[in-house]
């Protein structure tokens, strides 16, 4: 699998269809079989994850301890929108109603790479997040690369 990074922003149809960048199309592995899951994300936006690399999610949720109260809310919030969808012919993905108003989506959508994923954001929340952080991103750097 190739490594998602980068970001577009495309428009959304009535039906709920976004098209998935042609860069980021590349990525995905053929194992995936132009599968994703899509889930609610840890942030205002939708996870989208090749069904290799969810595949991989799986494997850490059933690990899980599905008697503690914590791990089972996760789960809980993880999967109760999770589906399953296929780029289409026009290489469009279906977002169902429950993730784009959980996400805020209306017109537009950001879509942005995250290694192993894709995260699709309404345009403002994602400007807005990036502009809320605490910290300077040089900072930010500074702490998380040199945890190795």
């Amino acid at each position: 699998m190739g490594f998602f990074k980068g970001q577009e922003v495309f428009s959304i149809d009535a039906k709920g269809r976004v098209n998935i960048p042609a860069k980021m199309r590349k990525c995905i592995s053929p194992d995936a079989g132009d599968a994703f899951t899509l889930i609610r994300g840890k942030d205002d936006c939708i996870e989208a994850y090749p069904m290799d690399e969810w595949q991989k999610m799986e494997e850490k949720l059933m690990k899980l301890n599905q008697y503690d109260k914590k791990s089972r809310y996760f789960l809980h919030k993880v999967l109760q929108w999770a589906e399953e969808v296929t780029i289409d012919s026009q290489q469009r993905i279906m977002l169902s109603k429950k993730l784009i108003e959980f996400a805020g989506i209306e017109k537009k959508v950001l879509i942005s790479g995250m290694i192993d994923h894709i995260e699709l954001w309404n345009p403002e929340s994602y400007e807005e997040y990036m502009n809320s952080r605490d910290v300077s991103f040089e900072a930010a750097a500074e702490e998380v690369m040199s945890l190795e």
